[in-house]
């Protein structure tokens, strides 16, 4: 973290870091990944001391962070995590491909104008038919997510108001041909499919109850569970086609799928072949992507990514391209602890605590990211012995209802009940 080219890259200017301080390029990227909910003094405080070096004031830190760009972040997920998960091609598949969701999440954001400029606002309401009581800002994350491997291979931060598609569109640089994407009822647009088309790659997305025609048949239980169909574009998107070069006419499948709950779920796919690709296997397909879900809920409850460590733009660049490395390096660092649980033989499957691992990788991050010469072998051993600690078990078949909880109780678990896990 400390190499001269990585810190030219990614110093705010030529002048920054080129001193001698407490507070040392890769010392400041450590403490941002951190990313610990207490108070900044007492995060400078434990590092110092654990460095064995006299401590500075939380304002030097503050100043400090300022002089680096959130693009280090990027480039450490990009080569340290996904260049080394895939570098062997040994990950896992499905049908032979590489699962990857694309979806958008927004995030609340500290209220003061620099950051209202730089992301905008959406207005709030007591209700849904209520008056507008004010506005808020908000920014809008895209992530490009590998769902069986865990790992996010491209984030962005888009404006509250951004569109979702065109953040998607932006994630398709990081794809290759052979790659499976699959994503939401907000994304299957004639464009967002003729995209993808362009690109050769693959998809299975679920359509919307206002989708295409044949899909709304479909939604009524009408036709057959599995069929090709051509799609056009709308009069009103027909312009826009034509003008960024996309093609005029899509073939696609319509695949429907039976819920537990009765309903009908239809997805379109590029997978045209219904030997190689049986209708009855895409519910497990789609059911896959609920793991970019899961991963947005660790971001903002186990992460507390929204208890930003910043009040400036910057800071908010840094904290959220941070907190996606630092979901990365956590899956690769329990991969051995995950296959020892894998081979245990137990009533139900049991899983790493999320809890426990980023607990115990921000405690020993400064040993694992910053110090040269240290014991790596020993460290990760030490690492992975921590990972098994307090399972997690896995009840497939329990499927709890969903509810949504009043602000009451909401505030009352965050207040009195929830356990922060650094």
């Amino acid at each position: 973290m400390n190499a001269e080219d990585f810190k030219a890259r990614h110093r705010r200017d030529e002048k920054a870091f080129t001193r001698e301080r407490s507070l040392t390029f890769g010392l400041v990227l450590v403490l941002v990944m951190r990313n610990s909910v207490k108070s900044l003094q007492n995060v400078v405080n434990e590092a110092m001391t654990w460095l064995g070096r006299p401590t500075v004031s939380a304002s030097a830190l503050s100043q400090a962070r300022y002089k680096l760009k959130h693009t280090a972040f990027i480039e450490l997920n990009q080569v340290a995590i996904v260049e080394t998960l895939y570098g062997n091609e040994d990950y896992l598949r499905f049908w032979g491909f590489r699962v990857l969701a694309i979806d958008g999440s927004k995030l609340v954001l500290p209220d003061n104008e620099a950051i209202r400029e730089e992301f905008g606002t959406i207005a709030w309401s007591n209700g849904k038919d209520a008056e507008i009581q004010g506005e808020r800002p908000y920014a809008l994350a895209s992530v490009l997510y590998d769902v069986l491997n865990r790992v996010a291979l491209d984030a962005t931060l888009g404006k509250a108001k951004a569109y979702e598609v065109d953040l998607a569109v932006g994630h398709l640089p990081h794809t290759r041909v052979g790659d499976l994407l699959t994503m939401d009822r907000n994304y299957p647009s004639y464009r967002m499919l003729a995209e993808l088309s362009r690109c050769e790659r693959d998809f299975v997305i679920r359509c919307s109850a206002a989708s295409f025609a044949e899909a709304r048949e479909m939604l009524k239980g009408q036709g057959p569970d599995s069929q090709e169909v051509t799609l056009k574009p709308c009069a009103g998107q027909l312009a826009l086609i034509r003008e960024i070069g996309l093609p005029l006419s899509l073939k696609v499948r319509l695949v429907r799928v039976l819920l537990n709950t009765g309903e009908y779920e239809v997805l379109v796919t590029s997978l045209l072949d219904n030997t190689r690709y049986p209708t009855d296997g895409f519910r497990e397909l789609y059911y896959l992507r609920w793991g970019i879900e899961t991963f947005y809920g660790l971001l903002k409850t186990r992460l507390e990514l929204e208890n930003f460590t910043g009040i400036g733009a910057e800071a908010i660049r840094q904290d959220f391209h941070a907190t996606v490395y630092l979901s990365g390096l956590e899956s690769l660092l329990t991969d051995t602890a995950q296959a020892m649980l894998d081979a245990k033989v137990t009533q139900y499957p049991q899983s790493v605590n999320r809890a426990v691992s980023f607990n115990a990788i921000k405690n020993r991050a400064l040993d694992l990211l910053l110090v040269s010469g240290f014991e790596t072998e020993q460290l990760l051993a030490q690492l992975t012995s921590l990972f098994l600690t307090n399972p997690c078990l896995e009840r497939s078949q329990r499927k709890p209802a969903r509810k949504n909880s009043s602000a009451r109780v909401l505030l009352n678990f965050h207040k009195r009940q929830k356990k922060h896990c650094f």
